[in-house]
């Protein structure tokens, strides 16, 4: 059973553990416990400071283009690791090559968004798409666009299998 939570939730073992001895064993209400004590974790993290990190840059060949980011962390250990300056060196690549406009798409503002959303109404109407089907067609076209001008969406330039945001 504790595999089983493990699988489902993926905490840890004595967390789980101790979850279904708290539950009696009810595996749903484990997974629920499991949760509210996962929100207080996140809770206490979203208050640390990430006054540690690097400025990585990229100048493209030719120098034309040149880019500067900053990544946070919340140790100076983690700031020294050649993983975690690899990962900024590789965001600063990524910003110079796709030329992302907004970090995630959060940060899109609505004026964009309901521009966005008018033009791929306009263009499914104009392709005779059911009116029931349009608000999900443009739904999609929105992750598209997404995708394309967000960061965090976008396909990472050097596995385009996943996006920077699970790198």
């Amino acid at each position: 059973m504790v595999k089983e939570l493990r699988e489902k939730t993926g905490a840890g073992v004595l967390d789980c553990k101790k979850a279904l001895e708290q539950t009696n064993g009810d595996i749903e209400k484990a997974i629920q416990l499991l949760r509210e004590k996962g929100l207080a974790t996140a809770a206490k993290k979203a208050g640390r400071t990430t006054s540690q990190g690097v400025i990585a840059s990229y100048i493209h060949p030719g120098a034309r283009i040149g880019v500067m980011v900053e990544v946070n962390c919340e140790t100076d250990f983690v700031a020294r690791l050649e993983e975690f300056q690899s990962l900024a060196h590789d965001i600063a690549m990524q910003v110079a090559a796709s030329k992302p406009e907004w970090i995630s798409p959060e940060d899109v503002p609505a004026e964009v968004l309901e521009r966005e959303r008018n033009i791929y109404r306009k263009q499914a109407e104009a392709e005779g798409k059911p009116a029931r089907a349009i608000d999900n067609i443009v739904e999609g076209r929105l992750q598209k666009y997404f995708a394309e001008f967000c960061l965090l969406e976008q396909p990472f330039i050097k596995n385009p299998e996943i996006a920077v945001k699970d790198l």
